[in-house]
């Protein structure tokens, strides 16, 4: 069977940090295959390490995806080209296909240079300069029309962390949610409550109203769907909440992911803290959630 190919390249400290272990098996444990064409080991710890890598994937798709898994490990494609820009198409607003940033510094290819992007954080995208010759971090709420914006994943080069951490920075994640319950008499009592409301507003007879305050750890440990049910089935009137749990709702939808963890498998997906941006931009692109409702986007959840 033909396979497609692509040439990537690590530097720095990638044999202590087991940067380069974690790059192979992700090639391996997607389905690619590998050559290790060249490496050159740093001869102490302070000298850094270069390795040249040929993947091989059965598809286009699959060998994209691959290539998307390990570019935050700082694999970066050897056939260098430019970054592609797109403008904003209005205030507020991404391009659809916008880069969003990691936590790592950053370098983007522009004029066949490469430029370190300023201001690194996580989870916004990169405006650059009308010249093309500087780069910054820009929120999403202030992006102008025609500011332009990096778009895919070509040009970019991703630096990882050299050294391992005792903790990743993604480890809250991995917590499970707690095993401590209430007892379950209090629970049964709240339920019968909460029925005898939504019996009481059923027969006319207007009383008080159950408020539920709630935040993104409903979806992320799986109430989603139960939480959905309680309100259309009238024993939720009211829901306080922040934007996060309408974006991760959302993104649930959307992406089948919670801040990037998929639901259905408990485990992160490459590029996953991604999804509620794009679900966030793409619902400002429609104009608000009621539209998005209204137009068949959003068909099912909380929202």
């Amino acid at each position: 069977m033909a396979q497609t190919q692509e040439t990537v390249v690590l530097h720095g400290h990638i044999i202590d940090s087991l940067i380069l272990a974690k790059v192979l098996d992700t090639i391996l444990m997607m389905g690619g295959t590998f050559d290790l064409t060249d490496v050159k080991i740093g001869a102490t710890r302070e000298e850094p390490s270069h390795a040249r890598i040929v993947v091989r994937a059965a598809s286009g798709r699959l060998l994209a995806e691959i290539l998307e898994a390990i570019q935050p490990h700082g694999a970066s494609v050897e056939r260098e080209s430019d970054c592609p820009l797109e403008p904003a198409p209005a205030d507020g607003l991404f391009p659809e296909n916008f880069y969003a940033t990691t936590h790592l510094p950053t370098q983007v290819r522009l004029q066949g240079r490469w430029i370190e992007v300023e201001a690194m954080e996580m989870d916004v995208g990169i405006r650059v300069d009308r010249g093309g010759t500087a780069a910054r971090t820009v929120p999403m709420g202030d992006v102008k029309r025609g500011d332009l914006i990096v778009t895919g994943r070509e040009g970019i080069r991703v630096l990882p962390l050299q050294r391992p951490k005792e903790r990743d920075v993604f480890s809250f994640m991995e917590a499970q949610v707690s095993s401590e319950r209430p007892h379950g008499h209090i629970i049964a009592d709240i339920a019968r409550r909460m029925r005898a409301l939504r019996d009481d507003r059923e027969a006319g007879r207007e009383g008080s109203k159950v408020l539920l305050a709630g935040g993104p750890a409903i979806i992320h440990a799986g109430g989603r769907e139960a939480l959905a049910w309680l309100i259309e089935s009238g024993f939720i009137h009211v829901l306080f909440c922040g934007n996060a749990l309408a974006a991760h709702d959302m993104e649930a939808h959307l992406f089948g992911t919670s801040l990037g963890f998929r639901l259905s498998a408990g485990r992160a997906v490459p590029h996953g803290h991604e999804h509620h941006l794009r679900t966030i931009n793409r619902i400002r692109a429609i104009g608000s959630i009621e539209k998005a409702v209204r137009t068949g986007v959003i068909t099912e959840g909380i929202m």
